[in-house]
């Protein structure tokens, strides 16, 4: 069984450090201070996101079917990833939705009338 450690202190909250490697095999050791991979202090929700994500093949219908969300609550996690894993990028304030993923949404029941006419009005 793997263990993963916290990549936030629990007292707090800053990025936690790695400051010593070994090897399990001859037991040498290195100590400094090690950035982890950015995927590794992914938040538990956003490594549980992406792992179905991928398994999904990116196919957001999938991803909806398989954690029991909707479409804007798939699109809302992608949105928080990728700013998880780009900071220094500014993505757009909000992807901007087709008027039949608008309408596919609102058939689907995942937004109301008064959603779907206020999303529909945004992209005018």
């Amino acid at each position: 069984m793997s263990y993963f450690p916290p990549s936030k202190c629990a007292v707090c909250g800053s990025e936690m450090n790695i400051t010593k490697l070994s090897c399990p095999n001859c037991k040498s050791e290195l100590s400094g201070t090690f950035t982890p991979c950015k995927y590794c202090s992914l938040s538990e929700k956003h490594k549980l996101f992406l792992d179905t994500f991928l398994q999904c093949r990116g196919n957001i219908k999938e991803v909806e079917r398989s954690l029991s969300i909707s479409y804007p609550t798939v699109k809302g996690l992608l949105d928080e990833l990728l700013t998880a894993l780009f900071p220094e990028q500014r993505l757009s304030d909000k992807p901007t939705l087709c008027t039949s993923e608008i309408l596919d949404m609102l058939e689907k029941k995942e937004i109301n009338a008064e959603e779907a006419a206020r999303m529909l009005s945004e992209l005018k």
